[in-house]
């Protein structure tokens, strides 16, 4: 079967993140297709696209995706909540890969799997043009989507390092991915992801993951804390975010010439 080389079926990100391929990324929270076709010539593994803390929607998702057509990174959506409409329109508009919220047990899982796949796997709702199927030209498209979509749940709280077992049981679920800020907060220590507990909770989720087969995520924009949880055994791993990037080198570039240092 042939596909264009923006419609990625059979989707080889999926692919390699099951393997547990080291896979390393980088955020984008700009909500502009100018910074993210940037990002997009990097060579990142991936790049998230994010609905949860940063200014975007559907309409702005678009044409930060047409600026990936020809990149290697592999685009993911992050959105706002585990919400069957909100999936159903990001997959519609070509997102075929996805990190979703606040996944805190394993019902929240089975709801995010059902999201992403049309019947009888899921519920997702049938339109029969549109541009995640090339506007209908992709005639095998119901057929094998449901199989190349990537799933990953990001685990943040104490409930769902409690239910950590649970959710990676759920079949669907590719990856698990710690969010330390929220994680650290909910173990009481808001603003400090490294504090020993929480790095506890961190191990945690990753041996769950692993005793099922699965790989671990995690956003470290700080390289010493990236390398430490890669020899944690995390293999998706995002670097930092084009917000980050910016602004360091913004600050960076003014203090070259700053008053103080002349």
């Amino acid at each position: 079967m042939s596909h264009p080389p923006y419609c990625p079926i059979p989707n080889t990100f999926r692919q390699n993140l099951i393997a547990g391929k080291q896979l390393i990324g980088c955020w984008c929270a700009l909500g502009s297709e100018i910074t993210t076709e940037v990002m997009g010539l990097a060579g990142f593994d991936w790049l998230l696209l994010d609905g949860e803390h940063a200014p975007n929607d559907v309409l702005s998702f678009i044409p930060q995706l047409m600026a990936l057509k020809d990149s290697a990174s592999a685009p993911v959506v992050r959105p706002q909540w585990n919400d069957m409409v909100i999936v159903k329109r990001l997959l519609d508009v070509g997102f075929y890969n996805f990190l979703i919220p606040f996944v805190e047990s394993a019902d929240d899982a089975r709801r995010a799997v059902a999201a992403t796949r049309y019947p009888p796997e899921g519920v997702r709702g049938v339109s029969v043009a549109h541009r995640g199927n090339r506007y209908g030209t992709v005639a095998d498209y119901f057929k094998v989507v449901n199989d190349n979509i990537a799933l990953i749940v990001q685990i943040e709280s104490r409930k769902a390092v409690a239910a950590i077992d649970e959710i990676c049981a759920v079949d669907g679920v590719d990856c698990v991915f710690i969010g330390p800020s929220d994680l650290a907060a909910g173990y009481g220590y808001l603003g400090n992801p490294r504090h020993p507990e929480v790095q506890d909770a961190m191990q945690k989720i990753v041996t769950g993951a692993r005793s099922h087969g699965k790989p671990a995520g995690i956003l470290a924009p700080v390289e010493a804390d990236a390398r430490r949880y890669m020899e944690m055994g995390i293999s998706f791993v995002a670097v930092g975010s084009d917000l980050g990037v910016f602004r360091n080198a913004s600050q960076s570039l003014r203090d070259k010439f700053s008053s103080k240092q002349n």
